[in-house]
């Protein structure tokens, strides 16, 4: 008797997850012809992100952040993950942005620092 494992081939390891007819390139949309309404601007939630970014900060920042979702969940009862939380929050932030322009609070404490 062989001790040997069996190995999957590498068709069944890099082979697509959903079923489709075609091939498996996902197509560009073509650029808006107008920018987007409001209510096309709203957060993206608890879905699959197509990309990825890192950001540092110190850790009193990450308490901070770390408190917000903990105030969240405890008093207002919404389990939010830290990467919906920041979302959420740049939505705010660049909202405010749009609308105010320099009287932003973005812009405000960018000038100050």
């Amino acid at each position: 008797m062989s001790r040997r494992v069996s190995m999957p081939a590498a068709d069944d390891l890099f082979r697509p997850t959903a079923e489709s007819s075609g091939p498996a390139v996902r197509a560009v949309p073509d650029p808006p012809e107008e920018l987007p309404t409001e209510a096309a601007k709203v957060p993206s939630g608890r879905v699959r992100h197509d990309e990825k970014i890192t950001v540092y900060v110190t850790s009193a920042e990450l308490m901070e952040l770390e408190k917000a979702r903990l105030t969240l969940r405890g008093e207002h009862g919404m389990a939010v993950d830290r990467g919906r939380l920041v979302r959420e929050a740049l939505h705010l932030v660049l909202g405010e942005l749009e609308a105010e322009g320099e009287g932003s609070a973005l812009v405000r404490r960018l000038r100050e620092s």
